[in-house]
């Protein structure tokens, strides 16, 4: 009988791990449906962005207030949960704080823990009445209503509870401390619990070992539930982040990427003394494409599709769009959302059929309207902003790209730019013989 809360905990915890590494393989496989493309240059560099951006959290204090808040979650939240590691090993083995036994260093790390967790309590409530009293305008587009929006405010309550919990234990615990009950040895520093702790006094031993067990028991399930609802959730971006920063493009953010098959066509034109009718060279890569750009997930390649799942909908990227500040309907933010979405989608389809069975949908159209995709001034500005240096205008292009190429549907004013260069060499309606005329005025 004295086994049994060890072997629940065992079972407890294989099933939030199991469910949390099924789910996690789901999002490989979906990211790796998306197309080939190799980020393995330069791994200095991507070690650098990583560690700056991911880890350092380099690009949220360009926002002060929410940069530092948010620093202060990131870090208390990674760093209390070091004790994750002691509550493990104390449920397997049915000990009771068993690092208990490194003396100051235990006090120290036991009372910056809880600092940390007060000071992530106080953070999450700045971020909950931010986004629910002082209502900041890009917590409340048009994209960030039902589920979105639930899901902002679900996360921030996880933490206040898991907070409060690990808070709430240790008040319980060091009042059995000071009743000398047995099993609960005297350890560690409380400097935020023991304003807590007389709360309890006149309590019995009995309720406040019931107390203590409690927070204990809840507080595990409460991170492994938290774990495995990142899946479901925008907060995956705890994990992604690190690959994403790793994987992002490292060429200037104004270099566009060009189509090696329209490349070679282009060189070929240009080349007098090419004989267009030849037949390609045995060893030559395959012609053009299947399909130029993108309309639907599997078009892009697996590093947007990442991005999908790395977005967090914190809107900076939205915030910052010229198009989005004029009223137009483009909302970078939306793009990986809608990407995310019709990814996860195709997943499901995955799952249910064994393989994609036509859904007579796709990303274009669907999800993302050509009157959003066009109007996109391709400034970079949602790329710089991103904390995460995650690229909507990357998708945009792709999914541009695929209309004028695959459906000839761009807006007439650049379906008359682009006859002009054919047949003036220049974006405008000049006869190429007049173009040197201005040199005459």
């Amino acid at each position: 009988m004295e086994y049994i809360p060890n072997i629940l905990f065992v079972l407890i915890l294989a099933a939030g791990i199991g469910y949390f590494t099924k789910n996690i393989r789901k999002v490989i496989r979906n990211i790796r449906l998306g197309k080939d493309v190799n980020r393995s240059d330069n791994k200095s560099a991507r070690f650098k962005n990583m560690a700056k951006i991911a880890l350092g959290q380099g690009k949220m204090t360009r926002r002060p207030v929410s940069g530092v808040l948010h620093i202060i979650v990131y870090i208390g939240f990674i760093i209390i949960n070091i004790e994750v590691l002691e509550i493990v090993i104390d449920g397997i083995l049915g000990t009771h704080r068993i690092f208990s036994f490194l003396g100051g260093a235990y006090d120290f790390l036991i009372g910056s823990f809880e600092i940390l967790a007060f000071l992530v309590l106080v953070g999450v409530i700045i971020f909950w009445i931010r986004r629910n009293v002082i209502k900041i305008k890009r917590f409340w587009s048009s994209e960030m209503k039902g589920w979105p929006k639930s899901d902002g405010n679900l996360i921030l309550y996880f933490e206040m509870v898991l907070m409060t919990l690990f808070l709430v234990m240790n008040a319980a615990d060091l009042q059995l401390q000071a009743m000398g009950a047995d099993h609960y040895v005297q350890a560690g520093a409380y400097p935020i619990s023991q304003f807590i702790s007389p709360l309890f006094e006149g309590i019995s031993q009995g309720a406040l070992i019931v107390l203590e067990r409690s927070a204990w028991w809840i507080h595990i399930i409460g991170i492994l539930v938290f774990l495995n609802y990142l899946y479901f959730s925008k907060h995956l971006h705890i994990l992604l982040a690190f690959p994403n920063t790793y994987f992002a493009n490292l060429k200037p953010q104004g270099e566009l990427d060009n189509l090696e098959a329209v490349t070679k066509e282009v060189m070929l034109m240009m080349d007098p003394n090419a004989d267009p009718f030849a037949a390609p060279a045995e060893d030559a890569d395959e012609g053009e494409p299947e399909k130029f750009g993108a309309s639907d997930v599997t078009d892009l390649n697996w590093v947007q599709l990442l991005n999908s799942y790395t977005c967090t909908e914190c809107g900076r990227c939205t915030s910052e769009c010229p198009a989005n500040q004029t009223g137009k309907k483009l909302s970078p933010r939306k793009i990986m959302m809608d990407t995310r979405d019709r990814l996860q989608e195709v997943g499901d389809n995955i799952d249910k059929n064994g393989s994609f069975v036509d859904d007579g949908k796709q990303l274009l159209n669907d999800y993302i309207s050509p009157e959003e995709l066009w109007a996109c001034t391709s400034c970079n500005a949602c790329v710089e902003t991103c904390p995460v240096n995650i690229s909507p205008l990357s998708i945009i292009l792709d999914m541009r790209r695929y209309l004028v190429m695959e459906e000839s549907a761009a807006p007439s004013e650049l379906n008359n730019m682009m006859t002009n260069i054919e047949n003036n060499g220049a974006p405008w309606p000049f006869n190429q013989m007049d173009r040197m005329n201005w040199s005459n005025e």
